[in-house]
């Protein structure tokens, strides 16, 4: 058992399956996989930089840039699907990395975790039968969210307290339900909104937040990749060109984020997704 411990903590995994990804794909000549790669690499590198979720940055990127390298526009309910394979990869890898942490709070993760995962499981169902204007309005309200919390939120955190906190179940319980039904629609693991809910209206102390919230979002992911794929919205060969360029990549950025100051680039980072999903929102009230 402590073996297999060792193993699937092992840093270098994420990059052993990145190859392996990397073979599949050259075998198969998938049109555009370069760019998806530097795609993910970049997403999944800010992500562990700066501590952000990755969608909230995979999504703009995937909706706007393959056309400025000649390639044809992806469409939403396909980037939302790929992004959830790349979330997950990325949670999982996250959750393994500190799996020997011991700063999950039981009860937290079963009554948010829970929620969390059955409605991003029932929101990412419902996505295939949405307008593909639907998804985009909901990420760019999202992301405009996760803007403010990079840009206003970042430094201000409840005051740590002894033993298992304290909280409201109802409230935690809704909030997860709420956040998980937005996440499965458009892809994300939800943690850019699941985080400073919980610090700012459950109030739990940072220290439970960032280790419970790892496995909530393990669970969300993986209940949102579900309802993806039983829904055919996932094409599998783009989603593995995201992960084999996101899986070292994260692992790269939370390196390089612990030996410099990454707040500055938040702040920077935070104006651009706020840019993004002002422009989003300019191009759904435009399609109206």
């Amino acid at each position: 058992m402590g073996q297999l411990r060792a193993f699937i903590t092992d840093p270098r995994l994420p990059v052993v399956v990145s190859w392996l990804l990397l073979a599949v794909l050259l075998s198969a000549n998938e049109p555009g996989s370069g760019l998806l790669i530097a795609i993910g690499f970049f997403a999944a590198f800010m992500s562990g930089l700066v501590g952000v979720g990755g969608a909230v940055l995979l999504i703009p990127l995937l909706l706007y840039l393959p056309p400025l390298f000649g390639f044809d526009a992806i469409p939403i309910k396909t980037v939302t699907g790929i992004t959830i394979v790349q979330v997950t990869g990325a949670a999982l890898s996250a959750g393994l990395a500190h799996l020997d942490d011991g700063r999950v709070d039981r009860p937290l993760f079963v009554v948010v975790g829970l929620s969390m995962a059955v409605c991003a499981f029932l929101g990412a169902l419902v996505s295939a039968v949405v307008s593909g204007l639907v998804l985009e309005a909901t990420f760019a309200t999202m992301a405009l969210v996760a803007a403010a919390v990079m840009l206003l939120l970042r430094n201000r955190t409840p005051p740590e307290v002894d033993g298992a906190p304290t909280f409201n179940r109802p409230l935690a319980f809704g909030l997860g339900a709420g956040v998980g039904f937005l996440a499965g629609m458009v892809g994300a693991g939800g943690a850019f909104i699941l985080i400073p809910a919980l610090l700012y209206i459950v109030r739990i102390p940072l220290r439970v937040t960032i280790g419970t919230s790892l496995w909530i979002v393990v669970a969300a992911s993986i209940a949102g990749l579900l309802g993806k794929a039983f829904t055919g919205q996932i094409d599998w060969p783009l989603a593995f060109a995201l992960l084999a360029g996101a899986l070292p990549a994260g692992v790269l950025g939370a390196v390089v984020s612990r030996r410099t100051r990454p707040s500055r680039l938040a702040t920077v980072l935070g104006l651009m997704i706020a840019l993004v999903a002002v422009r989003m929102w300019v191009d759904v009230l435009g399609q109206m």
